[in-house]
């Protein structure tokens, strides 16, 4: 069964859930950092590479690495936060050996799929729940902070719905309804707009290296009209948000890329002092060359 995190076993605070972290990715590692700030408990975390080990440490200090198995007994709330192509056949897997539990809280956090993918565990009785908080993830603390504000697609069954959005909540997320049906549409608008933003806002910075300010506008018009295309599939602010954290990332990166060739350059450069040295080197033989000719005379 379940272990219970009421307010006894936190102290402070009803209504806490013990949680389960299935894996320790960039993801779930972080979420569940959020979630222990706020006084659930995390009971387990699954973590399998070496990668996934140091993040659990790193942001989840204390916490047992265990099998799935024994996440999924332990848990009340069992956050999924594997790669989409794994999603499906882990929850049918452990349905097939009758892991799932009734009012067991199973939580995903895949942007491509609703609550249908969680069917096989909610016939034996666990709610499904599908949340996805639209941001890039790192795997460090920073993203603990940067979740607050962050937009979060929720879907789930009408009568859990104020759970998954409580959730989003407190994760510091703003939470909105998407229908198991926009889904699709949703992730494609998610994974098309943000591949595009990379390439447009990289043939605008060119643009503008070599014709100059009139470029700005241009790339102004760009990232409108790339915001409202998103706004077809998502809340305005939500897409405003996803085009800001897209362009903070490219910065970055064409930040980084500024300091290397500047390093680049600071390497290739003389050193002043060997030329200086050479230039006194100079003047010394010829003034001694200089004498030498006057003491011959």
């Amino acid at each position: 069964m379940p272990e219970t995190s009421s307010t006894s076993s936190t102290g402070s605070r009803p209504g806490r859930l013990g949680v389960g972290i299935i894996s320790a990715g960039r993801v779930g590692a972080v979420l569940g950092s959020a979630l222990r700030a706020v006084d659930h408990q995390v009971i387990g975390v699954h973590a399998v590479s070496a990668a996934s080990r140091e993040r659990a440490e790193a942001l989840l200090p204390g916490v047992p690495v265990l099998d799935v198995d024994e996440i999924v007994e332990r848990a009340e709330l069992v956050l999924l936060a594997v790669p989409d192509d794994a999603l499906a056949a882990l929850v049918r897997g452990l349905a097939d050996l009758g892991r799932w539990q009734p009012g067991q809280l199973v939580v995903h956090t895949s942007g491509r799929y609703g609550t249908g993918i969680l069917e096989p565990a909610r016939r034996l009785g666990a709610i499904p729940l599908a949340l996805h908080p639209a941001m890039t993830f790192g795997g460090f603390s920073a993203d603990v902070a940067r979740l607050t504000g962050c937009p979060m697609a929720v879907t789930a069954p009408d009568a859990v719905l104020p759970i998954a959005q409580a959730l989003a909540v407190e994760l510091g997320g703003e939470p909105f309804v998407l229908p198991e049906a926009s889904r699709p549409a949703y992730h494609a608008a998610l994974a098309h707009g943000a591949n595009h933003l990379v390439t447009l806002v990289g043939q605008a910075v060119r643009i503008l290296a070599a014709a100059g300010v009139m470029a700005l506008f241009g790339l102004g018009y760009i990232l409108g009209s790339l915001t409202e295309a998103l706004a077809l599939a998502l809340p305005m602010w939500a897409a405003k948000l996803i085009v800001a954290i897209v362009l903070l990332i490219v910065a970055f990166i064409a930040a980084r890329a500024g300091m290397k060739k500047l390093e680049e350059g600071r390497q290739s450069m003389p050193d002043p002092r060997a030329s200086i040295q050479a230039d006194v080197d100079a003047v010394t033989a010829s003034f001694t060359a200089g004498l030498s000719k006057g003491e011959q005379k």
